[in-house]
C-alpha cells in the first residue's frame, strides 16, 4: 500500500555550508572527484598547496551532500564518505548540511541515487549554452516526501537488505562463472599433460615462419581491405562489420585466409590468440603476428592449446620479475607444444570445445542476469520513495 508522506522543500531541511580555507603552500590537500550518473564521491589526489592554483576553496565533511554546480544534471553528486572527510573543494562544487532533526544522511543518500535526484537537478539548471549551471534557489526549491525519522530508518534498513540480496544473487553468478573458467582451465592443462607415444615440437618445427602485420592507417571508407587490428578481437570475436578498411595496393603477402592464427604482440592483451575462420577481404595490422600450420597438428588443437596454462607459462616475460606475457615472432617459434596422436587431437578438441560452449552459456546467462538485477535496483528506489516499501 502506497503511503502519503509529507513534501517538504529541500531548502527546509538542507543548508548550503561554505567553510573557507585559505590554502598554504607547505600543507597536503585532498581534492575530490564526483563521478557522473549517481557514482558517488572518491578522493582524487593529494598534493601540496603550492600545485594548487586556486588559493581560496572550501572544505567537505563526511556525510555532506556535496554536488557539481556543473554536472549535476548529469548526476554528479553524492554524500561524501569518511576517508574523504575535509577534503578540499573549489566554488564549482557545494556542499550541504542535512538537518540531523528531520532528515537522516542515509535517506537522502538513497534519494541521490533515484532517477528523481537527477531530475530536480536537471530542472534547476539553465543556460543558453551547453554548459547549463545548477542554479541554488531552483535546487533547494524542489520538493521531496519526508518522513518521520522512524519511518526513514525503516525504510533505508528495507532499501539496505534489497540491495544487499541484489549484490548476493550477483556474487553468486559471478562465483559460478569463475568456477566454471576454473574447470576449463584445469581440464584443458590435463588433457595437454605430454602421455606415451606423444612427441613434443617447437612451433617453428610445423608452422611457417611468424609474420608481422601490415603497417597502415585505417579508414571507414572502403578503399581497400579490411583491417584486423588487436582492438577489433573483442571476447574471441570480430564484428567484422565494425573492422575498418586500409589502403593495401599489394594485399596478397598479408590477406588472412581459413585457418590462419593471429597473435597480439602488444598491448594489454599480448598473447592472445585468435583462430580466422570465415571473412571478408581482409589483412591483418603490424601489432599481430600470423602463424600457419604446415603439418602434424591440427589447427583446432594447436588453437586450444594456446589457451592453455602451458602455453601463457612458455610466454610469460620473467625478465620483468611480473610474469606478465611477452610475444614475439621469434619466441612464437620456439615455444614447445605437446603433439597428440590424431586420434587423440580429435578427443581433446571435442571435449574443450564442448566444455567452452557450456562455460559461454553460462557466461551469456551471468550477462542476461546481471543486466536484469542491475534493473532492480532502480525498482527498489523508486517503491520507495513512491512510499511502496
Amino acid at each position: 500500500m502506497s503511503r502519503q508522506w509529507p513534501q517538504t522543500k529541500l531548502g527546509d531541511v538542507l543548508r548550503r555550508v561554505k567553510d573557507e580555507v585559505l590554502i598554504q603552500n607547505s600543507e597536503t590537500y585532498a581534492r575530490l572527484t564526483i563521478r557522473m550518473n549517481g557514482r558517488g564521491i572518491v578522493q582524487r589526489d593529494r598534493i601540496l598547496g603550492h600545485q594548487i592554483g586556486t588559493k581560496r576553496q572550501f572544505i567537505a565533511r563526511a556525510g555532506q551532500l556535496v554536488l557539481s554546480k556543473i554536472d549535476a544534471r548529469n548526476g554528479a553528486f553524492g554524500i561524501l564518505p569518511t576517508d574523504c572527510d575535509n577534503a578540499i573543494i573549489t566554488g564549482n562544487f557545494w556542499a550541504f548540511d542535512a538537518d540531523s532533526g528531520r532528515l537522516l544522511p542515509e535517506y537522502i543518500d538513497a534519494l541521490t541515487k533515484t532517477r528523481m535526484f537527477i531530475e530536480f537537478c536537471v530542472r534547476a539548471s539553465e543556460g543558453t549554452t551547453n554548459r547549463r549551471y545548477l542554479q541554488e534557489d531552483a535546487f533547494l526549491a524542489q520538493e521531496i516526501m519526508l518522513p518521520t525519522l522512524t519511518e526513514q530508518r525503516r525504510l533505508v534498513a528495507r532499501i539496505e537488505e534489497l540491495i544487499a540480496k541484489i549484490h548476493e544473487a550477483k556474487n553468486l553468478r559471478r562465483q559460478a562463472s569463475e568456477e566454471a573458467h576454473s574447470l576449463l582451465a584445469s581440464t584443458s592443462q590435463r588433457l595437454f599433460e605430454p602421455k606415451a607415444g606423444w612427441n613434443t615440437k617447437t612451433v617453428g618445427e610445423f608452422c611457417d615462419p611468424p609474420q608481422y602485420g601490415y603497417t597502415a592507417t585505417s579508414t571507414d571508407q572502403p578503399v581497400g581491405p579490411h583491417l584486423l587490428r588487436i582492438t577489433d578481437i573483442q571476447e574471441g570475436r570480430v564484428d567484422w562489420d565494425r573492422v575498418p578498411y586500409c589502403h593495401c595496393p599489394d594485399p596478397a603477402k598479408y590477406l588472412l585466409q581459413r585457418n590462419d592464427l593471429v597473435f597480439a604482440r602488444t598491448g594489454a592483451t599480448t598473447g592472445k590468440s585468435f583462430l580466422i575462420q570465415d571473412c571478408p577481404l581482409a589483412v591483418f595490422a603490424s601489432y599481430l603476428i600470423r602463424l600457419r600450420v604446415r603439418s602434424d597438428v591440427s589447427i583446432d588443437y594447436l588453437y586450444r592449446y594456446f589457451q592453455s596454462a602451458s602455453y601463457w607459462e612458455q610466454i610469460a616475460d620473467e625478465k620483468s620479475g611480473t610474469g606478465q606475457p611477452n610475444l614475439n615472432g621469434s619466441k612464437l617459434a620456439k615455444l614447445k607444444v605437446p603433439i597428440a596422436t590424431e586420434p587423440e587431437q580429435r578427443h581433446i578438441v571435442a571435449e574443450l570445445n564442448a566444455l567452452k560452449a557450456e562455460v559461454d552459456a553460462l557466461e551469456h546467462l551471468q550477462a542476461e542476469t546481471s543486466t536484469e538485477l542491475d534493473a532492480l535496483l532502480p525498482s527498489v528506489l523508486s517503491k520507495a520513495f513512491a512510499g511502496e516499501l
